[in-house]
């Protein structure tokens, strides 16, 4: 008897035994391996919110998300490049600059600095509170692409130039690198000539006096490009781009494949990115600004009537460019209405709110309104924001074991 107790312990121990080898040899899930490449090379600094992004995902999603960050041109060679690398899945995901893609659809110019519009806490408001990130993401899907907003920087340094630009008859026969479609008319229409080169391009134009002035981003950004030694006057404000967004543009067929836990990090970590982007960028801008002026450089503050003449000619491309394209007209008419409806807040906050409503705001909210109509996408605009409102108000987060789609969810 006594035997076979013991036998039967001996069984027992080998099999538990035996479970616990198979346990500890069996693999562990496997971390699923992403390629991310900025859209900046290293002497561009805009890199700097891309680099963070990687690092809050890469701690959030560790054991399930392994993300390899790449500089600007490390795997994709040419920035115009890669926004098809990702479309097609090559490459897993890379950060953007949206009007960069104008050539394929006209509304990405106004995910992003657009002239004489949002400024940088405009477009925070938008984004995440007004239905922004939901149209931006429905326009970006159409390629193939899950998009978030997750940088946007001080509004832009403005122009600089080796002409002093007071008014608009100061931009006649100036030649500029101005990135951007409107901007480029906007500049004609002044008298001078856009012309279009990559940022590593514009130090040496401007030294050997190909161009005469050039812009390309905030303070930080155009001192690591060596501009302070090309360039003795600043041109401002920086009507050209109020507010400077960047993306994540994330390949749909690798979203697909991930947890529903990990796709909900996405967004808090854009969130949470962008405030870091904006706020490091906005405190830096002081700094550099002030190397610019211990170099020499001098302001050349635009007149009143310069800028008046500027934001007509913007209204009248914004125009347009809504009545050519309803998704440009979708979008418009979203941010019109965010203006509208906060205007009075902000004037009767004044001076100790943010950024300004474009002046005769009621007159292009009701020209977008009619083209909205028109090309029947006015309800969808209206009944999106309404949705995101509730969602906000509401304030269900998304639990764990669900499926995500949005965070918070639409109430039940």
């Amino acid at each position: 008897m006594m035997k076979k107790k013991l036998l039967i312990s001996i069984v027992g121990v080998m099999l538990i035994s035996s479970v616990l080898i198979v346990s500890l040899a069996a693999p562990a899930q496997a971390v699923t391996k992403w390629r991310y490449q900025s859209m900046w090379v290293p002497s561009i600094t805009l890199w700097r919110g891309d680099k963070y992004f990687g690092d809050v995902m890469n701690v959030l999603a560790q054991g399930e998300l392994e993300i390899k960050y790449f500089p600007g041109g490390t795997l994709i060679t040419k920035s115009d490049e890669i926004f098809d690398a990702v479309a097609k899945g090559t490459l897993d995901m890379s950060t953007d600059w949206p009007s960069y893609w104008e050539g394929k659809n006209t509304a990405f110019s106004l995910i992003t600095s657009t002239p004489m519009w949002l400024t940088p806490a405009d477009y925070l408001l938008w984004f995440w509170q007004a239905g922004g990130l939901e149209l931006s993401q429905e326009l970006y899907a159409k390629y193939g692409i899950v998009w978030f907003p997750h940088s946007v920087t001080s509004p832009e340094s403005g122009q600089r130039s080796n002409k002093r630009i007071t008014t608009g008859d100061d931009y006649k026969g100036v030649k500029m690198r101005q990135c951007g479609r409107v901007q480029a008319k906007i500049l004609k229409d002044l008298g001078g000539a856009a012309i279009f080169m990559p940022g590593a391009e514009i130090y040496l134009a401007l030294s050997r006096g190909t161009i005469d002035a050039g812009e390309f981003s905030v303070p930080e950004c155009d001192w690591a490009m060596g501009f302070q030694e090309v360039t003795k006057f600043l041109v401002l404000p920086g009507w050209h781009q109020p507010g400077p967004v960047s993306g994540v543009m994330i390949s749909q067929k690798s979203w697909d494949k991930l947890s529903d836990r990990v796709k909900f990090m996405f967004k808090e970590a854009a969130m949470a990115t962008m405030m870091w982007s904006w706020t490091y960028f906005e405190y830096s801008s002081g700094e550099y600004n002030r190397k610019f002026k211990e170099k020499g450089m001098q302001y050349s503050i635009l007149d009143k009537a310069t800028l008046d003449k500027i934001q007509e000619l913007a209204n009248k491309y914004m125009i347009e460019d809504a009545e050519a394209n309803p998704d440009y007209a979708k979008v418009a008419f979203s941010q019109a209405k965010y203006f509208k409806d906060y205007a009075e807040w902000r004037m009767i906050q004044e001076p100790f709110t943010f950024g300004r409503t474009p002046p005769k705001m009621d007159e292009m909210y009701s020209k977008l309104e009619a083209i909205a109509k028109k090309h029947k996408v006015y309800d969808s605009v209206i009944n999106l924001e309404r949705a995101v409102r509730k969602r906000m108000e509401k304030q269900d987060f998304w639990k764990a074991g669900t499926k995500y789609v949005e965070n918070p969810i639409t109430p039940k």
